[in-house]
């Protein structure tokens, strides 16, 4: 069930700094917890309008008590990336309460830590239907709107992954790929509709993916990974994300040195696949 927060009213810092996203309506899924809850609270201080999803509605309503937005301007909408018969549903409860979605950020995924050989196919399936299809079925639900007013943004977080390929993610990777060739192709589709598709590709970073992350047997990882957590903060995530779709960006890469993993596979793809072979769990 969807609830309204009342939330703090903005500071002076907040409201010099509100006016990119100031009224927009912004769904954010994976909304309960780092890259989702930096992103929450980026745009709520800019001013927008902001639905926070995730299935954990406890994590979600700790996440909107701490936003600086004004009162009325955040709500808590749980959902479960693969129950995808529910999302018309969700969409119109937004509709209702502030409008039709301008902005929709797709972030709600999973990852895995597991070789292919021992991982169960069952798992293989999860990680596809959470990552690739829960994120397609919801763009499919607000993306005709949006073309019928010739408004709006669809952002997916996807990942360096959707580029590389590491050992002991090869599901988490397929999804990752998919998604970039899903949207590319959506891009092109909608280029003379005035709808934005921003690929947001993140490297490592501090976030609870790795602990959260699916074992072969479908159990979670419950590790943090090392260079998970040397990696960039959530909020510098989020910055250059609102950045990207300000700007009206295709994509973009965001992380640390390994960002550089991408360049170095398309130009000295013998040198990459040398180095991903020391990996290890």
């Amino acid at each position: 069930m969807a609830s309204l927060i009342t939330a703090p009213h903005l500071s002076r810092e907040s409201k010099e700094m509100a006016g990119r996203f100031d009224g927009k309506v912004v769904w954010i899924t994976g909304a309960s917890s780092g890259i989702g809850e930096a992103l929450v609270r980026a745009f709520s201080q800019e001013g927008a309008r902001v639905v926070l999803s995730a299935r954990r509605e406890t994590e979600l309503q700790r996440v909107a008590a701490t936003c600086p937005g004004p009162p009325g301007n955040l709500l808590v909408l749980p959902l479960d990336l693969d129950r995808a018969a529910d999302f018309p549903a969700r969409a119109r409860q937004i509709e209702d309460h502030f409008g039709p979605v301008d902005i929709l950020i797709n972030n709600g995924g999973i990852g895995q830590r597991g070789a292919v050989v021992e991982t169960l196919l069952e798992v293989d399936r999860r990680i596809m239907e959470t990552n690739y299809f829960g994120t397609i079925a919801l763009t499919k639900v607000v993306l005709p709107g949006m073309i019928a007013r010739r408004s709006g943004s669809i952002v997916v977080i996807s990942s360096l992954m959707g580029y590389l390929d590491t050992p002991f993610r090869s599901a988490y990777a397929a999804s990752k790929h998919a998604l970039q060739g899903y949207f590319d192709c959506l891009r092109a589709e909608v280029a003379g509709d005035n709808v934005d598709v921003v690929m947001v590709c993140p490297g490592f970073v501090r976030t609870e993916i790795s602990r959260h992350a699916l074992t072969p047997t479908g159990e979670k990882h419950n590790r943090m990974d090392q260079a998970q957590e040397r990696g960039i903060s959530p909020e510098k995530c989020a910055a250059r994300t609102l950045e990207a779709i300000a700007a009206r960006r295709r994509e973009v890469l965001v992380g640390g040195i390994e960002v550089l993993a991408v360049p170095i596979k398309r130009f000295l793809p013998g040198l990459y696949a040398r180095i991903v072979r020391r990996v290890r769990r």
